[in-house]
């Protein structure tokens, strides 16, 4: 006789704290099997074997096994194609449901439909719920129920939203009623991965850091912002408990806590951004010059101005980058460059270790103009004058381009004041049609 279960899926909420999907599960009737699911399709993308993020992934799966053993249960981990896994788990287990979050990406509304329509043909209840956003697809919208293209009244609205619905907590940590088992989990070396070498930051709050973060977040140099964005994105840490820290410590943090939201609500509203589209679809008349040298000076942060070349080398080396110098290097790459912002967001994909297709579309859509809520075409940042403003003792330069005065380093690609003029001569030749 098979075992009947629930099954917990994990995927972007590792954690046992305040998990809504987890929550549920743990108040079935009967016991839980948490899951993760390593995705050949997903891990087959990616490029580089010592791609941190599978690395932090794993640590992460590791901080729940000691914290399920407490609980006298552990992970079932699976490295196979998610419909595969679960045939695998049915021929374990006598599954009666399965529990999950919401996932919003466009690989993962496949994927979960896939799931969904297997479970059906089971007679398995597929049970999926809000747990990464505080207000999901057309919670937040206009007075004339169409959804939100500039944050600002989106931001408005959602607060509005907010004060009416009070966050609910789901003290999944509370309950215990899991699957006894102990299972191991893979290595790197069993994913085909190696050791990365970057050190991963903590999921602490520093509450007097967010109390001076209008004041310090825009500068490089630094410690200015929590770093919590890698943590967001694998959801070690409950959105929810981060806004209720945000009331009354930060207006300005609550904010960049709602962009999460705001470009999720993007992605449901307008699935042609990730499609490849621009969001505002004239941009795709752009005509790029594409030059692949210019690119690589770009990515190795040899493009002779430093500021542009410090943020490069940051990615690079750490796999994070201040949100600050995100937006200069991108204006940089195409405005000054005119290559295609699709070529950057691939990069910072491929680099970053927060990725997250709903934020990364977004920032880069908004560098080029392209976007919701876009920058206007002809704001061209000026590297110089960012540096002036934002890194005038030069700390941040001197520590990831310390050879930026000597002769090896390069002279700048591009002049400033050419390639603006150049960019505004692209940009009126697309749009003014």
């Amino acid at each position: 006789m098979k075992n009947k279960v629930a099954i917990f899926w994990f995927r972007r909420d590792l954690r046992i704290e305040d998990n809504h999907g987890l929550y549920e599960a743990l108040k079935s009737p009967w016991p839980v099997l948490p899951i993760f699911i390593f995705d050949p399709n997903i891990l087959a993308k990616l490029s580089n074997k010592s791609d941190a993020r599978v690395e932090f992934i794993l640590a992460c799966l590791a901080r729940l096994n000691v914290q399920f053993a407490q609980r006298n249960t552990s992970l079932c981990v699976k490295f196979a194609d998610p419909l595969q896994a679960f045939h695998e788990l049915a021929d374990q287990f006598e599954i009666q449901a399965v529990f999950t979050n919401h996932d919003y990406e466009r690989y993962a509304d496949e994927r979960d439909s896939s799931i969904r329509n297997w479970a059906s043909s089971k007679q398995i209840p597929f049970n999926t719920f809000k747990d990464q956003v505080i207000f999901e697809k057309s919670e937040v919208l206009s007075g004339q129920n169409t959804p939100y293209t500039v944050f600002t009244p989106y931001s408005r609205r959602w607060k509005e939203r907010l004060s009416q619905h009070p966050i609910s907590q789901f003290p999944s940590e509370d309950l215990s009623n899991y699957v006894s088992c102990t299972l191991a989990l893979p290595t790197l070396h069993d994913l085909g991965f190696r050791e990365s070498g970057i050190e991963f930051p903590g999921n602490e709050l520093d509450r007097s850091l967010i109390q001076s973060y209008q004041a310090q977040r825009d500068f490089p140099a630094k410690d200015g912002t929590s770093r919590l964005s890698v943590h967001l994105r694998f959801g070690t840490v409950s959105i929810r408990s981060l806004v209720q820290k945000a009331l009354g410590l930060s207006e300005t943090w609550l904010n960049e806590l709602i962009w999460r939201d705001f470009y999720f609500n993007i992605l449901h509203h307008f699935p042609h951004v990730s499609q490849g589209s621009a969001f505002r679809k004239e941009y795709d008349r752009m005509e790029w010059r594409n030059n692949e040298n210019e690119f690589m000076a770009w990515c190795q942060g040899q493009t002779g101005y430093p500021i542009v070349d410090a943020g490069m080398r940051e990615l690079n080396t750490t796999g994070f980058m201040h949100n600050r110098v995100r937006m200069i290097v991108a204006s940089f790459l195409v405005k000054h460059l005119l290559i295609d912002w699709r070529w950057g967001e691939a990069y910072f994909a491929e680099k970053l270790l927060d990725f997250d297709f709903a934020a990364n579309n977004g920032g880069w859509q908004w560098a080029a103009g392209s976007g919701c809520d876009a920058a206007p075409y002809f704001r061209v940042f000026n590297p110089t004058l960012q540096t002036q403003k934002f890194d005038k003792d030069l700390a941040y330069i001197r520590k990831w381009v310390p050879e930026f005065q000597e002769l090896s380093y390069p002279q700048p690609i591009v002049n400033h004041e050419q390639a603006r003029v150049r960019a505004l001569a692209a940009y009126k030749k697309a749009l003014v049609r």
